[in-house]
């Protein structure tokens, strides 16, 4: 989905749920994200990004339905939110991930979404030694960060 049909959409699903916007930026080439401005963050968020997170859903569901397209990848940032998140659960992965090397032993961490868990993955994507493994199921689906060790 292009970028002026993305604002689009973002614009009239926020106008239906009568919330107001200051601004509707779209960046990122891989990882897309439409960042909202809005006085009106609060009730978009919600308590624990709860209706963020089934903004996001709906979303996708819209952009899918306009487009044709199965699966639409993007995601809806209201006043830095998201962001703010990533970078928290970023610095606390590596926090785990020390541990881990210290200890050489797996360090499981609590459950996050599936944008949230494929961030963590790519984070160590390259790391020598820490592998990433998912597991659980639902909501309580969650990383695990595994001690590589070095074979003789």
């Amino acid at each position: 989905m292009d970028t002026a049909k993305l604002q689009t959409l973002v614009a009239r699903l926020l106008e239906a749920l009568g919330a107001r916007v200051e601004d509707i930026s779209v960046s990122g080439e891989t990882r897309v994200v439409a960042q909202v401005s809005t006085p009106d963050a609060q009730a978009l968020i919600g308590p624990g990004g709860a209706h963020l997170q089934a903004l996001n859903v709906l979303a996708r569901r819209l952009a899918e339905a306009e487009t044709g397209e199965r699966s639409t990848h993007f995601l809806i940032d209201v006043n830095n939110y998201h962001a703010d998140r990533l970078k928290t659960l970023c610095e606390n992965a590596q926090l785990l991930a020390q541990r881990a090397r210290l200890f050489k032993h797996d360090v499981e961490m609590s459950p996050t979404g599936s944008y949230e868990r494929l961030v963590i993955h790519e984070l160590f994507s390259s790391d020598p030694e820490i592998a990433t493994e998912s597991q659980g199921e639902g909501k309580t689906r969650h990383i695990v960060l595994k001690y590589k060790t070095k074979s003789l």
